[in-house]
């Protein structure tokens, strides 16, 4: 046997050429086994589940807007059918009958087969028809979000039932809306006639109309106050029937009964004064910025006894789970910027937060000097523009060399905490924009690693724009948290845009959104060595003087080690 192998061994190396020839043959004789294989286990019973491609199969056109990158793959449900989450009333158990392929007729015949196979799976959630939409009055007008690689139907009742709505609304195909009422009058079924970005197999509205959907909630009490923020105690303000025009006696009060009768009403603030309640918008009238002692207001509710209510000089707000509309619509400039305005940061330093304060705030998008799927996913529209379009009121921007920087009329500089904004952006990048990187990495050797190289960045990047830049507005983090309002009139005053205050006050409200990690988490130990603190309590002290030579303020004092 030995002597055959040596003997071939000899052959092939006289005559690569039949070498491969025979390597060739035996690869698509595999293949040819594999495929024969894969065809032999296909079901072909009647009637049987149809596959979420089986529409493309057929050579139907893909009706959906807003087609993203190449590199986007389209969701695929996992097996075994949709996960169900608690909240949903689960009376039957009978396997869903899907559409046969006499249904891919017609635009009208796919919205009917998809309502169909929605209002039988399972009850946990009733289609209600297609609805009219109005970007300036919505027909849901509860919290929203977008995503438009990945919506699907159930995420959107998903979302919406954890926040205790009654409704869910699906448009355009990526875009999810919550409300407690549905505002709005009836369309024609064709006319929802968008599939959804993550799962073609089931249809997310249309064109300003709603695929809307009443939610079977497991126990009324998801639907109750739950959620609201509690925002402090107030003095009543002067005109309080127009500052909160809508009231109601209660003389059973309490906390819940309050905050329910305002989201009835559809007002995000609700206010308790002895046993009247109150609703209404934060405005010039009650901005909700002087905040008096709780003690003025621990008058005992009426309906329970361990709750608070206010007085009749003392209201307790809470902040419903209304959303304030009147910040939400944005829209890029009607017109072709004459100059170009970077937001500039060093990665880590609440970019991405700011720029979703100042969409909100004057209502147009906002660019980047990049490209992220994920935050053009999550609703950052700009985000697939080139940075000079013109089309946005501001680009982001991480870089830090003279070309780029002098390449900008003007420049927000937003400047945070080295030690927070290394922790931000070493959780960024190993755990997403709002993840959290895993203790190996902080334990290993990523984390030395990444401060020795991003620790002299974090200077650097501020001096060259200190140095370099045209115009520049120096907004630390740390005051924007602080002091939201005026930080923000700030920026929208370097935008060229005239602040209109009650927009102010509603971004207030909306101020974390949808893409803000919601803290740090904490770790079992200090990541930072005396070394580090050592080298980075250096570049703090380079930067404080280089701002204060500028005559700015410095760097706030804790930016320096406890």
């Amino acid at each position: 046997m030995a002597k055959l192998l040596v003997k071939l061994q000899r052959y092939f190396r006289r005559k690569p050429v039949h070498f491969f020839t025979l390597l060739a043959l035996y690869l698509a004789a595999g293949s040819l086994v594999f495929l024969h294989s894969g065809f032999a286990g296909e079901s072909t019973v009647p009637g049987s589940q149809r596959s979420p491609g089986a529409s493309e199969r057929l050579g139907l056109p893909y009706l959906g807007v807003m087609q993203l990158s190449r590199g986007f793959k389209a969701a695929t449900m996992p097996e075994g059918g949709r996960r169900h989450g608690p909240w949903f009333k689960i009376t039957s158990k009978e396997p869903v009958e899907r559409g046969k392929a006499g249904d891919y007729g017609s635009t009208r015949s796919r919205a009917l087969r998809g309502r169909s196979g929605r209002e039988k799976e399972e009850d946990r959630a009733r289609y209600i028809g297609c609805y009219v939409d109005n970007t300036r009055r919505r027909t849901l007008r509860g919290v929203s979000f977008f995503d438009y690689k990945k919506m699907t139907v159930f995420r959107c009742q998903d979302n919406c039932a954890e926040r205790g709505y009654l409704y869910a609304g699906l448009e355009f195909g990526a875009e999810c809306y919550c409300g407690h009422k549905v505002q709005a009058s009836n369309a024609s079924e064709s006319e929802c006639n968008m599939e959804c970005k993550g799962e073609r197999s089931n249809t997310c509205g249309g064109v300003n109309r709603l695929s809307i959907y009443r939610l079977e909630l497991a126990q009324e009490s998801a639907r109750r106050y739950g959620s609201a923020i509690f925002r402090g105690c107030f003095r009543q303000p002067d005109n309080v029937s127009i500052a909160l025009p809508v009231s109601q006696l209660m003389l059973n009060m309490s906390v819940d009964k309050c905050v329910d009768f305002c989201t009835e009403k559809e007002y995000p603030l609700s206010a308790l004064a002895g046993t009247t309640c109150r609703c209404g918008f934060p405005t010039t009238l009650f901005t909700l910025h002087e905040r008096e002692d709780e003690q003025l207001c621990a008058q005992k509710c009426a309906g329970e006894e361990f709750e608070s209510c206010g007085t009749a000089e003392y209201l307790l707000v809470y902040q419903t789970q209304v959303q304030d509309n009147r910040c939400m619509d944005r829209r890029f400039l009607p017109t072709h910027a004459k100059q170009l305005v970077a937001l500039a940061s060093f990665p880590g330093a609440g970019n991405t937060w700011a720029r979703h304060l100042i969409e909100l705030a004057t209502g147009f998008y906002t660019g980047s000097y990049y490209f992220d799927g994920s935050l053009y996913n999550k609703g950052f529209k700009g985000e697939r523009d080139h940075w000079r379009s013109g089309r946005t009121i501001c680009i982001k921007t991480h870089e830090s060399g003279q070309k780029e920087i002098e390449s900008f009329d003007s420049a927000i500089l937003l400047i945070r905490n080295p030690y927070k904004a290394l922790m931000a952006e070493f959780n960024r990048k190993y755990g997403g924009h709002i993840g959290f990187a895993a203790h190996t990495h902080w334990k290993g050797k990523e984390w030395p690693e990444f401060v020795a190289n991003y620790a002299p960045w974090w200077a650097t990047h501020t001096l060259d724009w200190l140095r370099y830049g045209k115009k520049v507005l120096v907004v630390h983090f740390e005051d924007l948290k602080r002091d939201l309002f005026v930080q923000l009139q700030r920026m929208v005053g370097l935008l060229g845009i005239a602040a209109c205050e009650d927009r102010l006050l509603c971004v207030e409200g909306q101020k974390d959104g949808n893409f803000k990690r919601s803290g740090l988490r904490k770790l079992e130990y200090d990541p930072y060595t005396p070394e580090m603190r050592k080298m980075i309590s250096g570049y703090i002290k380079t930067v404080d003087t280089a701002l204060k030579l500028r005559n700015l303020s410095g760097v706030p004092d804790d930016y320096y080690p406890r």
